[in-house]
């Protein structure tokens, strides 16, 4: 054993940490893509089905919300979206001037090889990882996610 495996936090500065952090993102996300990719789908589509799995049918508002991104850009995902049949427009029942957005049948069976995809894709990822490690890291994460930034 090293002494810096014997004495991590003299070893371990914020930028070691952060450069540590964003080298293990860029590969998840390479991964992601690789998953996706026979599946023509790019993760901001993925991410717009996921939504719309998981809350239901919803005004294009509300999800520009969910996903965090500007109103114009939701249009486009769902323009996309719709134009492969994987979601449907309809007008809101409780207000005929708003349009609802809804997966259709392709789209909710997409989305279950995307889980399943997904499923895999983490298993083999964090594998590498003991159960105990895996707990240790989603502790970790959970407590930075829910930090204050300020």
């Amino acid at each position: 054993m090293t002494a810096e495996e014997r004495e991590p936090s003299s070893a371990v500065n914020e930028e070691t940490l952060v450069e540590a952090f964003w080298g293990v993102a860029r590969r998840l996300r390479g991964l992601s893509l690789q998953t996706l990719a026979p599946l023509e789908i790019t993760p901001s589509l993925s991410r717009a089905l996921g939504v719309l799995q998981r809350h239901g049918a919803m005004r294009l508002s509300e999800l520009s919300d969910h996903l965090r991104i500007a109103a114009r850009s939701t249009t486009e995902v769902i323009d996309t979206l719709e134009e492969r049949g994987l979601v449907g427009r309809h007008p809101d029942p409780a207000d005929r001037r708003a349009t609802l957005v809804e997966l259709t049948t392709a789209g909710d069976e997409l989305n279950r090889s995307i889980r399943d995809a997904r499923r895999t894709e983490a298993a083999n990822f964090f594998g590498t990882l003991s159960a105990a490690d895996r707990a240790t890291l989603m502790q970790i994460l959970s407590r930075l996610s829910a930090a204050d930034p300020d």
